[in-house]
Parts: C-alpha cells; sequence; structure tokens
C-alpha cells in the first residue's frame, strides 16, 4: 500500500486541482476504500498508544466550504477510534455566553488533555472567516472598539498573530495540531447541494443560508488564502486537501494523522519494579484460587 501525505500549504489555492487524487485513478475508488480501512486499524492501535502514554495530545483542525464533507470524513476518518481517547466538537453560531468572552474562548474549553485526539469541525479559524465576510457578526462580538476602514487591516492580522501564538504554545506544551482545509470546487459545491435536496434522508442537512452564502464563494476564497498566507507555518502547515472526491480525501487525511502520529515518542509506560511485584502478586493469588 503506497503511503503519502499531500503537500502542506506552498502556494495558492486557486492552483489547486480539487480533483486530484494523488496515484488513485478513479477505477482505484475501491482500493482507496480498503487502504483507508487499513489505515484506520492503524490509527486505532496508536490512539491507544497515545492514550497510555498520556504525554501528547493530537488536535485535527478541519476546514471548508459547506458540502466540502466535513461530517463525514470525521465519521469515515475515525470510524476505528475508541470514544474514551477522542472527543470531536463542532462549533455553529455562538451562544451569548461565548460571545461575552474574546474570540477564542469556547475552543480554549474543548482543547484535548493529554493523550487525547481532539477533532474541531470548524474552529477558532472561523473568527477570521465568516466574521470578515459578514460584519453584522463581528458587531455582535461585543468589542470595546469596532475596527475602521483604517485601521482594519491590522485588527485582523492581530488576530492571525493571536492565533499564531495559541498554536504555539499548544505545540510546545504537548499538543499537536494537524490543520486540515478541505477543498472542493463551486460546482462540486452545487452537485452535493442538489444531491441532498432530491434526496428526502439528506434533506435536513440543507438550509437555505447555506445555498445562498454561494454569492460570497469569492470573498470566502480569499480570506481562506489569507488565513493560509498568515498562519501555515513550518511546524504548524496547512494541508490544503482535493475534496471534490470524498473518498480521496478521507484515506489522505487519514495519511496525514498517522505520519503525525509516527513521528511522536509515544510508547506503553513500563511498569515499575515495585508494582510490578504487586501484579505479580496479586496473579499468584488469581492462579491459586
Amino acid at each position: 500500500m503506497k503511503s503519502f501525505i499531500h503537500e502542506p500549504f506552498k502556494s495558492k489555492i486557486s492552483k489547486t486541482n480539487t480533483h486530484y487524487s494523488a496515484h488513485y485513478k478513479d477505477k482505484d475508488k475501491p482500493q482507496a476504500i480498503m487502504d483507508l480501512s487499513e489505515k484506520v486499524s492503524e490509527l486505532s492501535k496508536l490512539q491507544d498508544i497515545l492514550y497510555a502514554h498520556d504525554r501528547h495530545a493530537l488536535l485535527v483542525v478541519i476546514q471548508g466550504m459547506d458540502a466540502s464533507g466535513k461530517d463525514s470524513l470525521v465519521k469515515n476518518v475515525f470510524s476505528g477510534i475508541n470514544p474514551q481517547g477522542m472527543r470531536v466538537h463542532s462549533f455553529k453560531t455562538p451562544t451569548s455566553t461565548e460571545l461575552d468572552h474574546d474570540f477564542m474562548w469556547r475552543c480554549y474549553n474543548k482543547l484535548p488533555e493529554r493523550g487525547m485526539i481532539g477533532v474541531f469541525n470548524r474552529s477558532y479559524y472561523e473568527e477570521v472567516l465568516i466574521a470578515r465576510v459578514h460584519r453584522d457578526i463581528l458587531a455582535k462580538q461585543k468589542l470595546p472598539v469596532m475596527p475602521s476602514p483604517k485601521n482594519e487591516r491590522q485588527f485582523w492580522l492581530n488576530r492571525f498573530n493571536a492565533i499564531n501564538d495559541l498554536e504555539k504554545h499548544l505545540t510546545e506544551n504537548g499538543t499537536h495540531i494537524i490543520k486540515i482545509f478541505l477543498q472542493i470546487s463551486k460546482n462540486e459545491q452545487k452537485q452535493r447541494f442538489l444531491r441532498r435536496i432530491n434526496n428526502q434522508e439528506k434533506q435536513w442537512k440543507i438550509a437555505v443560508s447555506d445555498i445562498k452564502e454561494r454569492q460570497y464563494w469569492n470573498d470566502y476564497m480569499e480570506c481562506y488564502q489569507d488565513i493560509l498566507d498568515q498562519t501555515s507555518k513550518e511546524n504548524i502547515p496547512w494541508h490544503v486537501v482535493p475534496a471534490d472526491k470524498k473518498w480521496y480525501a478521507r484515506v489522505a487525511v487519514a495519511d496525514i494523522i498517522l505520519e503525525k502520529l509516527k513521528s511522536l515518542d509515544i510508547f506503553y509506560p513500563k511498569v515499575d519494579e515495585d508494582v510490578l511485584k504487586e501484579i505479580n502478586e496479586a496473579k499468584h493469588i488469581l492462579e491459586s484460587e
């Protein structure tokens, strides 16, 4: 089975071939699904070691336009993980309590503890994305001073700096961060919306507001480009994953996560001699019953 990682972000997202599928051809989809199954099995084993070792945490941040496959990716890639060892958080419209805190507060509370895998389906990056596209959202954040046209650029740069500082701090303290941007084409999003509308079992996932957001597509792409430019760092890069083919995006993301876990110095902890002596004594008692 070939191992691969889609290259971390290095250029313009407008140059990404969203239909890309690495060494897989369309006819290889069944093989990709089999490869994903093997990778999920490997992830399960490594997650167990991560949990037992209890020195590192892994945070997987997943961003993407509506219908880019975030939910199904989480479902398929993490299907074999012990629920005790991971938490998935999806960040929707902020509550009144969340709006009474700084823009990253609600994500602070959901960060994974040591030994855990945390998955953010959307994240604090929404605060330099949708809050830029829709200024009314920013107005609801109760900021002491709203940015003016004169200082608006510096306002967003300050937020980027705050995010970079947070991620640097987390990494230095044992939380390793993988950032995934699932990139689909505007046409692929349209087709997925239409399939949802035409499938009674999927209609509940459609919101008219999602379709209306398509008019801001170019604005979102500009914001994503700025996010990648400002926050993709050598040790915490963004991975731009072509996602027109969901089956490819899933196996690619699973591979990225696997490579990160394999790079960590994690192992099952050794039991010290005193505890081992007690265990052997307990074993003797059990065997003597």
